[in-house]
């Protein structure tokens, strides 16, 4: 039995017992004794680290499939001078050398500096390799929950406009040889462009002139972690100045599907309106987004047939399901509160994230020379934002 399996069913085992505790300790007012109250909540806190703990091992499982990979092809034939196609620009294995020559290296040599050239930006930087860019954008992928839910596309520079249908024709019932009315798709422009997100990550001198530290493995975990973590904040709540407009925003955000009939507390009835708020087609692939503390407030929800609303996946890779829909969490959704917008429901592939192919990389000799260390200057540049707005809906909480 692997270890994610044993997890899982301990985790479901927990659950059960929990519930057990609150059909079985409720008073006739339907409250709990202060002493039932806190080994519940014990019992949901086991729940929710064996959650995350389920989680991490899912995510290494998936990374160490990748990684033992084999590197290369092996040789079925004889070799010969000609085989394959020589990569060429930011892909070659000479820019790849030479990038990283000069990341290590405070004084690189010419021919580097010379192989580099195709890869220069405007600000004194380097675009990183192609197969580096491939581990940074994975990376971001790993911490950066919203990116597996959205429409991830490359674009070259500019603006992308993206058509979308504003409103669609309709079909009528005609006498015969009657003229059928004209009826045409009405169609509209959203514009998507590129924001630049930066970092600063400093490393010491000792560490760079070690031979065994992976500067690359560093800089894409540090990237992920500090990228992944703006971004994600940005594709819920940002404003759309200077950054996406993010899927919460008050105007190009999600619609409200259902509002809260209380500022602090959520039904079960609500939770199904917002469901049938969202139209069929989009119900097809939607899911439920949330924080954590929603969650624990939602646990204790049943439906008609007095079966608890919130379910935990049981199969390894099975996620936990809410009324059969897949449940995602982040921290960047609001909790429950006033006028909030505490959950979100509906297909996230409708928001689309634009990515602007070529994330540079400076190392920075003098800035940090005083305490021994090296700065590196990692830039990107995205943007983001509700493309098909009907795609996803909103529950938000009555105002105070």
């Amino acid at each position: 039995m692997s270890k994610i399996l044993e997890l899982r069913e301990k985790r479901a085992k927990t659950w059960e017992a929990a519930k057990a505790l609150l059909d079985a300790k409720r008073g006739s007012d339907g409250l709990l004794a202060a002493v039932d109250v806190a080994a519940y909540e014990k019992m949901e806190a086991e729940v929710v680290n064996l959650g995350k703990e389920i989680d991490r091992l899912e995510r290494q499982a998936v990374l160490d499939a990748e990684l033992a990979k084999p590197l290369s092809q092996p040789l079925t034939g004889k070799p010969t001078a000609a085989h394959g196609e020589e990569k060429q620009g930011r892909a070659s294995a000479e820019y790849r050398r030479s990038f990283w020559n000069v990341m290590r290296s405070k004084m690189p040599g010419m021919e580097v500096l010379n192989a580099l050239q195709v890869g220069t930006d405007s600000e004194g930087g380097y675009l990183v390799p192609d197969e580096f860019e491939r581990t940074l954008v994975e990376a971001l992928e790993e911490q950066n929950i919203f990116r597996s839910l959205a429409h991830v596309i490359q674009t070259s520079s500019g603006d992308r406009k993206i058509p979308v249908v504003a409103s669609k024709g309709t079909a009528s019932w005609v006498d015969e040889e009657g003229t059928i009315p004209e009826s045409d798709d009405a169609f509209s422009q959203v514009s998507i462009g590129a924001y630049k997100l930066g970092t600063m990550i400093k490393v010491s001198e000792e560490l760079l002139a070690d031979s065994v530290f992976d500067l690359e493995s560093y800089i894409s975990r540090e990237f992920a972690r500090r990228i992944g973590n703006k971004e994600e904040e940005a594709f819920f709540t940002g404003d759309g100045s200077g950054k996406p407009l993010g899927v919460l925003a008050a105007t190009g955000g999600a619609q409200t599907g259902v509002t809260a009939a209380s500022a602090t507390a959520l039904t079960s009835d609500e939770l199904l309106d917002l469901i049938y708020s969202l139209k069929a087609p989009y119900r097809k692939r939607a899911v439920f987004l949330m924080h954590d503390s929603t969650i624990k407030a939602i646990r204790k929800l049943k439906d008609g047939n007095s079966q608890y609303l919130w379910q935990p996946g049981m199969k390894e890779g099975e996620p936990d399901r809410l009324l059969g829909y897949r449940l995602v969490t982040s921290t960047h959704m609001p909790v429950i509160a006033a006028d909030a917008k505490p959950i979100l429901f509906g297909d996230l592939s409708s928001y689309w994230i634009a990515d602007r192919e070529g994330r540079s990389m400076q190392r920075l000799n003098e800035l940090y020379a005083a305490t021994g260390q090296v700065g590196f200057r990692v830039t990107q540049r995205v943007d983001g934002r509700l493309v098909q707005t009907e795609g996803v809906k909103c529950l938000a909480m009555k105002s105070a």
